[in-house]
């Protein structure tokens, strides 16, 4: 909001009646509370003469008082005129300004207005399961609807998002006491058992709201919810022209049928008295056509409870990877760079609160450079509005960004300069979905890239000084022992991370890297596996991926598993699914620790970053260690598929799960001896409140026995 909102607003209330007012203390509590409208009505309400509406989006709020004559004061925080507000058409009879070319004006309201602006009562909730992910990230999702929705200036919308101290429970007590018309909630994988209880009671209200679920868990289970809550609305896209519908359909406006991007319920067409699962079109923009920024009323609270700042400048992506079900992503398509300005601005501001905070921003598209003629020139200029308003920031983005093909040496040249300015414009890490190392796992995973073409994607970015990331899948049900062999292989490679060449010329990087001379010249003397995000990872065979399609033709698949939104899957050699089992006990045993690990380098900079960084390299070697030790194992093992008979593959298959669990036990008694000292050491140069989280995560994983799976995962690597 602008620096000056709390002289406009207190300028406002005077206009509606008030003049006793203690100005500056005032205006600092207006401007404290300028993010949220539901605190921004709280504090005016206090000193205006009657009733108080704040409506409208974050950079344009727009406050209404209502004065004693039956007048109104219409005031455009932003201190731009009336008149280049957009109204909604039903404004059209009903609200008459009588000054719009100023930010100031009396009006006439009437009660089909107030009625307008004050409803529905919107409350966006999103789930979160702290004992698997300790540290917070800003909602984004949450956030980006409800500023659709008040972008409508109809109803109001309230936050809250279990990250921030809300638990289940005070979910539950606010959508009872609150009653709220619309809840809509935000669940990802591995909260399905608190959407269950949160639905469970909403529905179970005298009046139920009407109740939508998005995000990527209702996605995937969007028939089985259904089944169990035949009144649920699931939105099947980003979710910003659904709560528009769905704001328009509460008032009357359209029908369900007619609210863009939802899955419910309905008579079949054509009439009778069928029921039946209906799907209205998603909308054809993708959402990206307007605005996709978010509104930051939880930026601060996110900030008080060390989390991170997210954003998003696009959605989709330019493939179709066969493990990922892309129905409520879509294709890649950029958002209008226009807006971000303002955005970053607000946050800077935000910012400016926490002064010890790193001013970093995780651009969380999944694919940052996109495609087109202009996709370079574009992801550079988004990079100078980051840059320039003072933040550091990551994202993600595919190898074929870095090393394609079908490209001539005059792009790859470019592709080299694109890359170094992106860094000098605050790039701190770039994370890429390699996968694999293996081209018969590439082509099953659809991938469209090659074994060759990341491993000259690595090496790229590693002459040029980008600070790097992937994400690896080691074991998938469909492959052989062989590839995974070759896998394993591939992540322990020492060819492929180079010594940055901040001089070298660009067309002498680009030969380099296809050179082996050069190559063993500038080798960083680091194996792959240390810039892998999460090693030791297994396929997820999500519901509705075309690699899930795949395991059901090959009669692997398995019972659903609604929390994780994916079908459990039995592998075609049961000794690769036995480690993969094991992999992921190892992986969920230090899954709250690395996890930890992971959220602190984001918040930090300087040397205690890089200590942080070393401590999950040392979990990362070990991972590296377990796998290869695990394919020992196996090979001491005769094949499943052969001629054995069903006892003696069981009896087998038995004696390596024992062999493997040993490994683990030894393998975690070595990491317990090097992690102790390393904690010790990155806890003693971290600030109070996160070397107090790093022992308190490190102490539960000490004392941790056995080998228990908890189901989190980390959807897309972030």
């Amino acid at each position: 909001m602008p620096a000056d909102i709390g002289v406009r607003a207190l300028d406002a209330v005077r206009l509606a009646g008030t003049s006793d007012l203690v100005r500056p203390a005032v205006e600092r509590a207006v401007d404290e509370a300028a993010l949220d409208p539901a605190r921004l009505r709280a504090v005016l309400a206090e000193h205006a003469p009657r009733r108080v509406l704040v409506a409208g989006t974050l950079e344009r709020r727009l406050l209404l008082l209502e004065r004693g004559d039956t007048r109104w004061v219409a005031a455009d925080l932003s201190g731009r005129p009336h008149s280049t507000h957009h109204w909604p058409a039903w404004a059209d009879e009903h609200v008459q300004l009588e000054e719009t070319s100023g930010w100031l004006s009396l009006a006439d309201v009437d009660q089909h207005a107030v009625f307008r602006l004050s409803r529905p009562r919107m409350l966006l909730a999103a789930l979160y399961h702290p004992e698997y992910f300790p540290l917070p990230r800003f909602p984004l999702g949450i956030s980006d609807v409800a500023r659709a929705a008040r972008a409508t200036l109809t109803g109001t919308v309230r936050l809250a998002d279990m990250q921030l101290g809300v638990t289940l429970d005070d979910l539950i007590d606010q959508v009872v006491a609150d009653s709220p018309d619309i809840l809509g909630v935000s669940a990802t994988f591995g909260q399905h058992d608190l959407l269950i209880r949160l639905l469970d009671a909403a529905f179970a209200t005298p009046r139920p709201p009407l109740v939508v679920v998005g995000g990527s868990l209702a996605a995937r289970n969007e028939a089985l919810l259904l089944e169990r809550y035949p009144r649920l609305l699931v939105a099947r896209a980003a979710g910003e022209a659904t709560v528009q519908g769905l704001i328009a359909h509460w008032h009357g406006d359209i029908e369900l049928d007619q609210v863009p991007g939802l899955g419910y319920l309905g008579a079949a067409r054509g009439g009778g008295l069928n029921i039946t699962l209906r799907r209205t079109a998603k909308p054809a923009s993708r959402d990206t056509a307007g605005d996709i920024w978010p509104e930051l009323d939880l930026l601060p609270a996110t900030f008080e409870h060390h989390g991170v700042a997210q954003l998003e400048t696009s959605r989709g992506c330019t493939n179709f990877c066969s493990f990922c079900p892309r129905g409520h992503k879509g294709t890649w398509s950029s958002a209008p760079v226009e807006g971000l300005e303002w955005v970053l601005a607000e946050m800077r501001q935000v910012f400016d609160r926490y002064p010890g905070l790193s001013r970093t921003l995780y651009l969380v598209d999944e694919e940052f450079i996109g495609r087109g003629p202009d996709a370079a020139a574009r992801a550079l200029h988004v990079a100078e509005l980051v840059h320039r308003a003072g933040f550091a920031w990551e994202s993600s983005c595919r190898v074929d960004q870095v090393v394609d093909p079908a490209r001539d040496e005059a792009w790859y040249v470019e592709r080299v300069g694109m890359w170094r300015t992106l860094v000098r414009r605050g790039l701190r890490r770039m994370l890429f979905g390699v996968e694999s190392g293996v081209d018969s796992i590439l082509d099953r995973l659809n991938k469209e890239t090659t074994a060759e073409q990341n491993a000259l994607a690595i090496r790229t970015l590693s002459a040029l000084g980008v600070p790097t990331r992937f994400t690896y899948i080691t074991f998938d049900p469909l492959m052989s022992l062989q590839e995974l062999k070759a896998s394993y292989a591939f992540q322990g490679r020492t060819d492929l991370l180079l010594r940055p060449q901040p001089d070298m010329p660009a067309e002498a990087v680009v030969h380099g890297v296809r050179d082996e001379e050069f190559v063993a010249e500038h080798a960083a003397g680091r194996a792959f596996h240390t810039e892998i995000s999460y090693p030791l990872v297994s396929m997820e065979c999500l519901i509705g991926a075309a690699y899930t399609r795949k395991v059901r033709q090959a009669g692997l698949a398995g019972t659903a598993r609604p929390s994780m939104g994916r079908i459990d899957a039995r592998y075609q050699d049961g000794r690769i699914g036995v480690a993969s089992q094991w992999a992921q006990r190892w992986v969920d045993r230090n899954f709250a620790l690395d996890y930890t690990l992971k959220s602190l380098e984001k918040v930090l900079d300087g040397s205690s970053r890089h200590l942080v960084r070393g401590a999950r390299v040392i979990l990362k070697d070990a991972a590296h260690t377990v796998l290869g030790g695990m394919i020992e194992a196996i090979d001491a093992q005769p094949y499943d598929g052969s001629a054995l008979d069903v006892a003696d593959r069981e009896a087998g298959q038995e004696a390596l799960s024992g062999q493997i669990r040993d490994l683990l036990e030894r393998e975690i008694d070595l990491l317990r001896g090097r992690m102790d000292e390393t904690v010790a050491q990155v806890a003693g140069v971290l600030e109070a409140a996160h070397s107090r989280l790093l022992r308190r995560e490190y102490a539960r994983w000490e004392a941790a026995t056995g080998w228990r799976l908890i189901n989190a995962a980390d959807p897309c690597g972030t």
